[in-house]
This record gives C-alpha cells, sequence and structure tokens, in this order.
C-alpha cells in the first residue's frame, strides 16, 4: 500500500510540475505554438485532479486498514489463552512372542525317495501326521519354558524344572523333546512303529538324537 501511495505522489508532483512550466510561458505572447502548450494545461489539470482523487481514495483506505488491525489486535489480546493439551503416554507394544522351530512335512519327493523296508506300509499322509504331533509337543514345551514362571500353576512348574533337568550343553540353542513329552502332550503311542517312524524322521534330516543319561533327546533340525 505504501508503495501505492508513493507512486500516485510522484505522479502528481510530476503534473503539477509540468503545469507550472507551461503557466510560466502565458506570459510570453499569443503565439500559436503558445496556444497548443496552454490547451495541453487543461489536460494535465484534468489528470492531476484525477490522480489527486485515487490519492484521496487510497489514504482512506488505508486509514480503514489500521483501524480494524488495531480492533482484532484488541481482540486477540482479551482471548483466553489457549490450552496445550499433553500428549498421552506412549503405549509400550507388547513383548514380541519368541518363535518356536516347528518339524517340516515331509514333501512327496522326500517320502519316494525313503528305501521300502524303512516306510513298509506307512504312508505319506501317516508320516506327516506324526509330525503335526510331535510339533505339538514341541510348541506345548516350550511355551511353558517361554512362560514367566511367577504366572505358573504347579504342574507346569514340574514340567518347566524337567524341562531343564533334561538340557546338555549338546542341546543348548536347539528345540527337542523327550519320549516323556510324546506321552504328556500328544495322542501318539511310543511303540515300535513310532521307532520306525523316527528313523524315517531322521533319514529326512528332519531331526537328530542326543543321548545321555539313560535319555534320547530328540532335537529338531
Amino acid at each position: 500500500m505504501a508503495s501505492d501511495l508513493e507512486q500516485l505522489c510522484s505522479h502528481v508532483n510530476e503534473k503539477i510540475g509540468n503545469i507550472k512550466k507551461t503557466l510560466s510561458l502565458r506570459n510570453c505572447g499569443q503565439e500559436p505554438t503558445l496556444k497548443t502548450i496552454l490547451n495541453k494545461i487543461g489536460d494535465e489539470i484534468i489528470v492531476v485532479n484525477e490522480l489527486l482523487n485515487k490519492l484521496e481514495l487510497e489514504i482512506q483506505y488505508q486509514e480503514q486498514t489500521n483501524s480494524s488491525l488495531k480492533l482484532k489486535g484488541s481482540d486477540l489480546d482479551s482471548e483466553e489463552p489457549v490450552k496445550v493439551e499433553e500428549p498421552a503416554p506412549i503405549k509400550k507394544p507388547p513383548k514380541e512372542q519368541r518363535s518356536i522351530k516347528e518339524m517340516p512335512f515331509i514333501t512327496c519327493d522326500e517320502f519316494n525317495g525313503i528305501p521300502a523296508y524303512m516306510k513298509s506300509r506307512l504312508t505319506y499322509c501317516k508320516i506327516n501326521e506324526v509330525i503335526k504331533e510331535i510339533n505339538k509337543a514341541v510348541i506345548s514345551k516350550y511355551k511353558i519354558l517361554h512362560q514367566p514362571k511367577k504366572s505358573m500353576n504347579s504342574v507346569a512348574r514340574n514340567l518347566y524344572h524337567r524341562f531343564i533337568d533334561e538340557e546338555t550343553k549338546d542341546t543348548k540353542g536347539h528345540y527337542f523333546i523327550v519320549e516323556a513329552d510324546i506321552k504328556e502332550f500328544t495322542t501318539l503311542k511310543v511303540d515300535k512303529k513310532f521307532h520306525m517312524l523316527l528313523n524315517i524322521l531322521r533319514h529326512c534330516r528332519r531331526l537328530s538324537e542326543v543321548r545321555g543319561g539313560g535319555l534320547t533327546r530328540y532335537v529338531i533340525t
């Protein structure tokens, strides 16, 4: 806005200067060239008048704008201070459950590669059903091992201590079960047929055995 006023004032001063120069020639006579100049004076006066009107309107507009800004400033001062709400405390994400390694199922190609004397009458589906039950035992065992001790009942606590006693330096960092876990967590019968299945799983590199202390530990590989 200030630049507009300066520009208007500059135009006004320029036009007034032209008028003064032209009026100074009035006393020089009635020559035709001077008459032409005097005619231009009238045009300059009209332009100056228009510029003065614009200047007046611009001044009025600025005065109104300044007064409205002052009113807005007083309104802002009278407003109540804005209350800043404190952010809600960030909830800690729940601890991720530790994954438990499971035994992969036998593929058709692997089943076809098992020697006939080893699988006898055992079918592809039967072998994978046994793997499913073994995984059930592994998951049940290690859920107890991963459970906080304070939340354990007496049964879980007794199992926990047995699991710890069965560990050796060779099983450290590995998932394994024993025959007692098969009986505890599955409906499988630990008989001759079950041991035939274990031989197949060893052949397919699904498990290995760690013996010691009169106990056979079946390690998931």
